[in-house]
Protein backbone atom coordinates (compact mmCIF):
# COMPACT_ATOMS: atom_id res chain seq x y z
CA UNK A 1 0.00 0.00 0.00
CA UNK A 2 1.33 3.30 -0.72
CA UNK A 3 2.26 6.53 1.33
CA UNK A 4 -0.93 8.38 1.83
CA UNK A 5 0.00 12.28 1.46
CA UNK A 6 -2.32 14.95 2.88
CA UNK A 7 -4.82 16.10 0.07
CA UNK A 8 -3.39 18.29 -2.42
CA UNK A 9 -5.13 19.74 -6.14
CA UNK A 10 -4.01 23.17 -6.85
CA UNK A 11 -6.76 22.29 -9.49
CA UNK A 12 -9.49 22.23 -6.85
CA UNK A 13 -11.84 25.24 -7.61
CA UNK A 14 -13.39 26.87 -3.85
CA UNK A 15 -16.93 26.15 -3.38
CA UNK A 16 -16.72 29.13 -0.66
CA UNK A 17 -15.15 32.57 -1.67
CA UNK A 18 -12.44 33.41 0.67
CA UNK A 19 -11.91 36.20 3.24
CA UNK A 20 -8.84 37.23 1.73
CA UNK A 21 -8.25 38.73 5.48
CA UNK A 22 -7.47 35.38 6.64
CA UNK A 23 -4.33 34.69 4.41
CA UNK A 24 -2.58 36.71 6.89
CA UNK A 25 -2.17 35.92 10.74
CA UNK A 26 -3.30 38.47 13.40
CA UNK A 27 -0.95 41.33 13.92
CA UNK A 28 0.41 41.95 10.19
CA UNK A 29 1.75 44.72 9.81
CA UNK A 30 -0.33 44.77 6.15
CA UNK A 31 -3.16 45.30 8.77
CA UNK A 32 -1.99 47.92 11.09
CA UNK A 33 -0.90 50.26 7.93
CA UNK A 34 -4.64 49.33 6.47
CA UNK A 35 -6.26 50.84 9.37
CA UNK A 36 -4.17 53.83 9.45
CA UNK A 37 -4.99 54.49 5.98
CA UNK A 38 -8.36 54.10 6.17
CA UNK A 39 -8.49 56.50 9.11
CA UNK A 40 -6.22 58.99 7.45
CA UNK A 41 -7.07 61.84 5.42
CA UNK A 42 -6.21 61.59 1.80
CA UNK A 43 -8.34 63.84 0.22
CA UNK A 44 -5.76 66.09 -1.07
CA UNK A 45 -5.06 62.62 -3.42
CA UNK A 46 -8.93 61.85 -4.22
CA UNK A 47 -9.54 65.51 -5.15
CA UNK A 48 -7.15 64.88 -8.23
CA UNK A 49 -9.50 62.42 -9.81
CA UNK A 50 -12.99 64.04 -8.75
CA UNK A 51 -11.40 67.20 -11.10
CA UNK A 52 -11.13 64.56 -13.85
CA UNK A 53 -13.44 62.65 -15.88
CA UNK A 54 -11.41 61.99 -18.71
CA UNK A 55 -10.68 58.20 -19.27
CA UNK A 56 -10.96 54.73 -18.14
CA UNK A 57 -11.85 54.57 -14.12
CA UNK A 58 -8.34 55.11 -12.12
CA UNK A 59 -7.46 52.83 -9.58
CA UNK A 60 -8.77 53.46 -6.06
CA UNK A 61 -6.85 56.31 -4.53
CA UNK A 62 -7.15 54.51 -1.01
CA UNK A 63 -5.77 50.80 -2.54
CA UNK A 64 -2.82 52.77 -4.37
CA UNK A 65 -1.94 54.65 -0.95
CA UNK A 66 -1.85 51.83 1.14
CA UNK A 67 0.33 49.33 -1.25
CA UNK A 68 2.81 52.18 -1.18
CA UNK A 69 3.24 53.05 2.49
CA UNK A 70 3.24 49.09 3.14
CA UNK A 71 6.00 48.70 0.69
CA UNK A 72 8.11 51.72 1.64
CA UNK A 73 7.15 50.39 5.38
CA UNK A 74 9.26 47.05 4.63
CA UNK A 75 11.96 48.79 2.86
CA UNK A 76 10.83 47.92 -0.96
CA UNK A 77 11.13 51.06 -3.36
CA UNK A 78 10.95 49.85 -6.62
CA UNK A 79 7.65 49.59 -8.20
CA UNK A 80 8.45 46.46 -10.22
CA UNK A 81 8.81 44.58 -7.46
CA UNK A 82 5.50 46.27 -5.97
CA UNK A 83 3.45 45.06 -9.15
CA UNK A 84 5.15 41.58 -8.76
CA UNK A 85 4.13 41.54 -5.26
CA UNK A 86 0.94 42.11 -6.02
CA UNK A 87 0.82 38.60 -7.43
CA UNK A 88 2.75 36.92 -5.87
CA UNK A 89 2.78 38.69 -1.77
CA UNK A 90 0.24 37.26 0.23
CA UNK A 91 0.28 40.92 2.43
CA UNK A 92 -0.03 43.07 -1.08
CA UNK A 93 -2.95 40.63 -1.85
CA UNK A 94 -4.83 41.63 0.79
CA UNK A 95 -4.05 44.96 0.60
CA UNK A 96 -4.53 45.49 -2.93
CA UNK A 97 -8.26 43.46 -2.71
CA UNK A 98 -8.30 41.73 -6.47
CA UNK A 99 -6.63 44.59 -8.02
CA UNK A 100 -3.45 44.27 -9.70
CA UNK A 101 -1.57 47.77 -10.81
CA UNK A 102 1.16 47.79 -13.24
CA UNK A 103 4.58 48.81 -12.56
CA UNK A 104 4.13 52.29 -14.73
CA UNK A 105 0.83 53.27 -12.90
CA UNK A 106 2.38 53.17 -9.35
CA UNK A 107 5.07 54.77 -10.35
CA UNK A 108 3.11 57.45 -12.21
CA UNK A 109 0.75 57.59 -8.68
CA UNK A 110 4.03 58.14 -6.73
CA UNK A 111 5.30 60.92 -8.80
CA UNK A 112 1.35 62.70 -9.37
CA UNK A 113 1.04 62.65 -5.50
CA UNK A 114 4.71 62.86 -4.10
CA UNK A 115 3.78 66.29 -1.78
CA UNK A 116 0.53 64.84 -0.18
CA UNK A 117 2.55 60.96 -0.34
CA UNK A 118 5.54 62.47 1.53
CA UNK A 119 3.62 63.90 4.43
CA UNK A 120 1.32 61.13 4.77
CA UNK A 121 4.51 58.48 5.03
CA UNK A 122 5.81 60.83 7.37
CA UNK A 123 2.15 60.16 9.50
CA UNK A 124 2.40 56.61 9.07
CA UNK A 125 6.12 56.67 10.05
CA UNK A 126 5.18 58.70 13.17
CA UNK A 127 2.53 56.19 14.47
CA UNK A 128 4.66 53.11 13.65
CA UNK A 129 7.53 54.57 15.88
CA UNK A 130 5.06 55.26 18.42
CA UNK A 131 3.58 51.85 18.02
CA UNK A 132 7.30 50.45 18.10
CA UNK A 133 7.13 48.83 14.78
CA UNK A 134 10.67 50.26 13.86
CA UNK A 135 11.80 49.37 17.05
CA UNK A 136 11.30 45.56 16.59
CA UNK A 137 12.52 46.19 12.99
CA UNK A 138 9.15 45.32 11.44
CA UNK A 139 9.29 48.58 9.48
CA UNK A 140 12.66 48.75 7.67
CA UNK A 141 13.16 51.96 8.10
CA UNK A 142 17.13 50.96 8.27
CA UNK A 143 16.86 49.00 5.02
CA UNK A 144 16.54 52.40 2.94
CA UNK A 145 19.67 54.11 2.29
CA UNK A 146 19.13 57.24 4.57
CA UNK A 147 21.94 58.83 7.03
CA UNK A 148 21.24 58.20 10.31
CA UNK A 149 18.02 56.07 10.45
CA UNK A 150 19.98 53.22 12.13
CA UNK A 151 19.69 56.04 15.44
CA UNK A 152 15.84 57.33 14.82
CA UNK A 153 14.73 56.00 18.52
CA UNK A 154 18.62 58.64 19.93
CA UNK A 155 18.00 61.50 21.96
CA UNK A 156 14.27 61.18 21.32
CA UNK A 157 13.54 62.94 24.78
CA UNK A 158 15.57 65.66 24.34
CA UNK A 159 13.53 66.92 20.85
CA UNK A 160 10.67 68.76 20.66
CA UNK A 161 7.52 67.30 18.91
CA UNK A 162 8.18 69.75 15.55
CA UNK A 163 11.81 68.45 16.02
CA UNK A 164 10.49 64.96 15.86
CA UNK A 165 8.28 65.28 12.87
CA UNK A 166 10.92 67.34 11.00
CA UNK A 167 13.16 64.70 11.23
CA UNK A 168 10.64 61.98 10.35
CA UNK A 169 9.36 64.04 7.28
CA UNK A 170 13.17 64.08 6.30
CA UNK A 171 13.11 60.49 6.19
CA UNK A 172 9.71 59.91 4.50
CA UNK A 173 11.40 62.38 1.83
CA UNK A 174 14.54 60.40 1.19
CA UNK A 175 12.49 56.90 1.05
CA UNK A 176 10.58 58.57 -2.02
CA UNK A 177 13.84 60.13 -3.38
CA UNK A 178 15.29 56.60 -3.03
CA UNK A 179 12.30 55.10 -4.86
CA UNK A 180 12.43 57.64 -7.64
CA UNK A 181 16.23 56.40 -8.10
CA UNK A 182 15.31 52.59 -8.15
CA UNK A 183 12.47 53.57 -10.89
CA UNK A 184 14.65 55.76 -13.39
CA UNK A 185 17.67 53.00 -12.55
CA UNK A 186 15.08 49.79 -13.47
CA UNK A 187 13.53 51.97 -16.66
CA UNK A 188 17.01 52.35 -18.62
CA UNK A 189 18.15 48.46 -17.36
CA UNK A 190 15.01 46.70 -18.81
CA UNK A 191 13.06 49.61 -20.82
CA UNK A 192 10.23 51.48 -20.02
CA UNK A 193 7.48 48.75 -21.01
CA UNK A 194 9.18 45.87 -19.40
CA UNK A 195 9.15 44.61 -15.57
CA UNK A 196 12.33 42.87 -16.10
CA UNK A 197 10.74 39.51 -15.05
CA UNK A 198 8.83 38.36 -18.01
CA UNK A 199 9.64 34.58 -19.69
CA UNK A 200 11.14 35.26 -23.06
CA UNK A 201 8.39 34.53 -26.14
CA UNK A 202 7.25 31.02 -26.16
CA UNK A 203 6.86 30.70 -22.80
CA UNK A 204 4.35 32.47 -21.63
CA UNK A 205 0.74 30.73 -22.04
CA UNK A 206 0.40 27.04 -20.68
CA UNK A 207 0.42 25.29 -24.25
CA UNK A 208 3.72 27.21 -25.01
CA UNK A 209 5.38 25.79 -21.66
CA UNK A 210 4.35 22.39 -22.29
CA UNK A 211 5.45 22.33 -25.83
CA UNK A 212 8.71 23.71 -24.26
CA UNK A 213 8.75 21.51 -21.65
CA UNK A 214 8.13 18.70 -24.20
CA UNK A 215 11.26 19.38 -26.54
CA UNK A 216 13.16 19.92 -23.79
CA UNK A 217 12.68 16.55 -22.51
CA UNK A 218 13.15 14.96 -25.82
CA UNK A 219 16.22 16.72 -25.71
CA UNK A 220 17.23 15.41 -22.93
CA UNK A 221 16.32 11.99 -23.73
CA UNK A 222 18.03 11.63 -27.28
CA UNK A 223 21.53 13.06 -25.41
CA UNK A 224 20.77 10.16 -23.31
CA UNK A 225 20.07 7.22 -25.79
CA UNK A 226 23.60 9.03 -27.41
CA UNK A 227 25.76 8.74 -23.81
CA UNK A 228 24.80 5.41 -23.82
CA UNK A 229 25.00 4.09 -26.98
CA UNK A 230 28.60 5.84 -26.95
CA UNK A 231 28.76 3.79 -24.14
CA UNK A 232 27.89 1.06 -25.22
CA UNK A 233 30.16 1.12 -28.19
CA UNK A 234 32.75 1.85 -26.09
CA UNK A 235 32.33 -1.21 -23.70
CA UNK A 236 32.34 -3.70 -27.24
CA UNK A 237 35.31 -2.30 -29.01
CA UNK A 238 36.13 -2.71 -25.32
CA UNK A 239 35.43 -6.27 -25.13
CA UNK A 240 36.22 -7.41 -28.86
CA UNK A 241 39.99 -5.74 -28.28
CA UNK A 242 40.22 -8.16 -25.25
CA UNK A 243 39.09 -11.25 -27.32
CA UNK A 244 41.23 -10.98 -30.08
CA UNK A 245 44.00 -10.21 -27.54
CA UNK A 246 43.44 -13.83 -25.98
CA UNK A 247 43.06 -14.87 -29.12
CA UNK A 248 46.59 -14.04 -30.42
CA UNK A 249 47.69 -15.28 -27.00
Amino acid sequence: MGKKYRFYDPNQELLIPPNIHEWLPEGHLAFFVDKLIDNADISSITEYYERSDRGNPPYNPLMMTKILSYAYCIGMPSSRKINKAMYEDVAFRVLGAGNFPDFRTISDFRKIHLGSLEELFSQVLHLCKEADLVKLGTVAIDGTKVKANASIDKNYCHETLKEKEERLRKIARDIFEEAEKVDEEEDRIYGQDRRGDELPEGFRTKKEQLERIRKAKEIIERKQREKKNKYDKKMKERAEKKERKHKII
